[in-house]
Order: structure tokens, then C-alpha cells, then sequence
């Protein structure tokens, strides 16, 4: 039996297209196998988000030649899409596919049989209007949490992203494919859906009034599943009604991670973002007022071109007013083929350096005192997966995402049981498993 092996760096949704990648070659006679062993195809998926993510493509592609010089090399994904011909440059390639026609990945690499390499099917995705469906996913590796991909695309073209020229323009998929999967999975055991895309605040908008709160809702009646889970949203989806919609859906989880990337309104109208911090706060109230124990968290840039220090002073500000329960921090990366890349004023790098560590600080205190708000508190744990290097221990995630870690058993994964929060640790909660009710 033939071998694959694959490679998946960047988001979820690549998590999510590896998973049907993998059910492809299954389905054509392959066994999957580990990236470290041996195999016969190597399969890496690639990201292109930050110039660090390019750089780690490469040498992704570069182990895997390094272990066989017979295997065949296949390079897909974002970075793929927008630097194929840098691809092709790399000693081993044989086969490059960019962010679409991934399902005719079979077909293709039975064409390098014929001994033709360095076959490139990138083609130009700005016009792209199809939704590509890989494949009903019904068996994942994990048994817990199920990524589901609802949309491809974005069309915000921020001005720091290259996304939206890797992935081209909105795409929603078809609802009964997206129920029909879920359900799928319900009968297999899964009991939190996490909702993904590139950006599903747009699913919906090019398909007409079938939109992510209807979806959301027909979701909730699937029977079986008891989590529902947003991936990255913007500040724009949530409004007052959106958050009465979904207040009385008591499988949502109350955790919505809501992108804000700088708390100052001049810089976030040089990224081209399509919101202020006004309307950002607004949003956060809406859930708030509406939705019990809601966990806002975030991602924020810092450096971008012309940040002053008054700037970075105001996003600082920004983010204590709100009191996130998670920020995750990052510096701005320069993206050849974005117009920021081409703003004067450019930060540098010490500086930058400087208000990451500045804002990772403030967000690990808010962190804790998020925490320190739910000691003693009893909340459902799904439980995911044994605790690394410490035997007898399990850990798992709440409604609010709080990460908790017990002493437990393996038996207990893919169940969810109430458990005593005791201790706020840097970052997740001790607790203590509540007796079961033996019927």
C-alpha cells in the first residue's frame, strides 16, 4: 500500500482541508502516515500570512525532500497560490496546487507517473465564484472538536493582508452540505462544531438571505451536538440583533474571539479596517448585556506603519477598557503585494519588539483576572486529551474557553462533565471533577 504524509501550517481552515486531503488519499488506496516517517507522497499545505509562515513552508518542503529522494513533493495551499514560480525553485518539488481544484489532487500526481516534473496548476482565483467541496469529512483524528469550513474568500482587503490574492473572493458553501456533515459527525460521536472560514462574518452574503444566524440556528437542531463554536469574527457581524439571535441558543458557546488589531481609530483607518473602536466597544456590549459568562477575545497588531507612540498609548488604553479574557499579540510583518508593505514610516523592529512585550504583559494580567473571576465557579468541561507529561491528568475546555486541566482519567475525552474551578494558573484552571449522578 502506497504512503502519504502530510504537513499543515497556518489556520484551521488548512487544519480543516487537510483532514478531507487525507480522506481523498484514503479513499484512492493510500495509508496516511506521520510527517517524520517514510511515505511515498508528501503533502504540504502551506500558509503565506506573515513572511515567518512563507519561511516555514519552505523548510517544510525541504524535510520532506530531505527523507526520500524517491517520494513525490507536493506543495499546496496559500503560499502555493501566490509565489507558485518561488516554489517551483525549491530542489524537489514535482507538483504545486494553489487554493483551488485541491479534490483533483489524485489526478494529478498520477500525471507525474508519466515522468513529468515540476507541474504547476496555480491558476488566478480573483474571479473565482465556486465553492469547492473536497469531501464530506466523517472521520477525524480527534474525537472531540470538528472544524467545519463554511465559506472561502474574503473581499475586505485590508491593508496589511494578502489573503484575499491567496484566497480570493467570497465563496459561501452550500447549507445542506455543511448540515449534512455536521450531522455526520453527531453519529460519530462528535460534540463540539467549531464554524471556520476565512472570514465567516460574509457567509451568506453571495448567496442571498440564507445568511451565518440562520445557520447557526439549523446547526442547533442537529441532535447530538451540544457545542457550537464561532471561529474569527469582526466587530461589524455583531449586532443587537445578531446577539438576541443567538442569546437564547443555549449550544452556542459564549465566546466569541472578535478581531480588533489596534484600539486606535487613525491606525485602524490605514489598515482599511471597516470599523472603529466605537463600534467595536458597541458590539462587546451587545453581547454582554445579552449573553451570561461571554468571553471576548482578540487579536491586535502592533508596529504597523506610522504607529506613533500617542497610537500605540491609545490602543493600550483601548484594550484595559474593554478587559479581554484572551489577546493574542502579534507584530506587524511587511507582506510583498499589500499596500502597507509600501507605507512610509515603517516602525522598527526594537520598537516593535518593545509594545509586543508590553501588550503580551498586560494581556497575561488580564488573563489571570479573568480567571480569578471563576474560581470556585462549576462549568462543563469537554474533555479533549490527556495532559502531557503528567500521567493522570486531563484537560479540556470550557463554554467560555476556559482551558482547565483535572486529575482524570483518558476514558473521560470526548465527554463533557461540570467540574470546580479551584486555581488560576498562567494559563489555565486546576479543578476538580464534581461527582456523576449514576443514572
Amino acid at each position: 500500500m502506497k504512503k502519504v504524509a502530510f504537513y499543515t501550517l497556518g489556520c484551521k481552515v488548512n487544519q480543516y482541508e487537510t483532514e478531507a486531503l487525507s480522506r481523498i488519499f484514503e479513499k484512492a488506496g493510500y495509508e496516511v502516515v506521520d510527517f517524520h516517517n517514510q511515505a511515498d507522497v508528501y503533502v504540504i499545505n502551506t500558509c503565506t500570512v506573515t513572511n515567518l509562515s512563507d519561511r516555514k513552508s519552505r523548510q517544510a518542503i525541504r524535510k520532506a525532500r530531505g527523507r526520500s529522494k524517491n517520494s513525490k513533493i507536493v506543495v499546496v495551499g496559500c503560499y502555493a497560490q501566490i509565489a507558485p514560480e518561488e516554489v517551483k525553485k525549491i530542489e524537489g518539488v514535482n507538483l504545486i496546487i494553489g487554493s483551488k481544484d485541491k479534490g483533483k489532487i489524485i489526478e494529478y500526481i498520477k500525471e507525474l507517473d508519466f515522468g513529468t516534473d515540476g507541474l504547476n496548476y496555480v491558476e488566478d482565483i480573483t474571479g473565482e465564484q465556486r465553492f469547492e467541496e473536497l469531501c464530506i469529512v466523517d472521520v477525524y483524528r480527534e474525537r472531540t472538536r470538528a472544524f467545519i469550513k463554511i465559506q472561502e474568500g474574503c473581499n475586505r482587503f485590508c491593508s496589511y493582508c494578502i489573503i484575499p490574492y491567496a484566497r480570493g473572493p467570497v465563496r459561501s458553501r452550500d447549507q445542506d452540505n455543511i448540515l449534512r456533515e455536521i450531522t455526520s459527525l453527531a453519529r460519530g460521536g462528535y460534540k463540539e462544531i467549531v464554524l471556520t472560514g476565512i472570514h465567516i462574518a460574509s457567509y451568506g452574503r453571495d448567496k442571498g438571505t440564507y445568511g451565518l444566524l440562520k445557520l447557526i440556528k439549523d446547526v442547533h437542531k442537529i441532535e447530538g451536538i451540544e457545542r457550537i463554536r464561532l471561529g474569527s469574527i469582526e466587530p461589524t457581524l455583531i449586532t443587537e440583533e445578531f446577539a438576541e439571535g443567538i442569546r437564547n441558543m443555549e449550544k452556542v458557546c459564549p465566546q466569541y474571539h472578535i478581531s480588533l488589531q489596534s484600539g486606535c481609530d487613525e491606525t485602524l483607518k490605514r489598515m482599511n479596517r471597516k470599523y472603529t473602536t466605537q463600534d467595536y466597544k458597541q458590539s462587546v456590549m451587545f453581547l454582554r448585556k445579552k449573553i451570561k459568562d461571554v468571553a471576548i477575545t482578540t487579536d491586535v497588531m502592533v508596529g504597523f506603519p506610522g504607529e506613533t507612540d500617542q497610537e500605540f498609548y491609545e490602543t493600550y488604553k483601548f484594550l484595559e477598557q474593554i478587559m479581554f479574557a484572551s489577546i493574542h499579540v502579534f507584530k506587524y510583518s511587511p507582506r510583498k503585494g499589500t499596500p502597507a508593505a509600501t507605507y512610509p514610516n515603517q516602525v522598527p523592529t526594537k520598537k516593535k519588539e518593545e509594545r509586543s512585550n508590553r501588550l503580551i504583559n498586560l494581556a497575561a494580567k488580564m488573563k489571570m483576572d479573568y480567571y480569578h473571576n471563576y474560581t470556585g465557579r462549576i462549568l462543563p468541561v469537554l474533555f479533549e486529551q490527556e495532559v502531557k507529561g503528567e500521567k493522570g491528568c486531563i484537560e479540556g475546555l470550557t463554554p467560555n474557553y476556559i482551558r482547565v486541566i483535572c486529575e482524570g482519567e483518558k476514558s473521560l475525552e470526548g465527554r463533557i462533565i461540570d467540574v470546580k474551578l479551584k486555581k488560576a494558573e498562567h494559563d489555565h484552571m486546576s479543578g476538580v471533577i464534581m461527582p456523576q449522578n449514576s443514572n
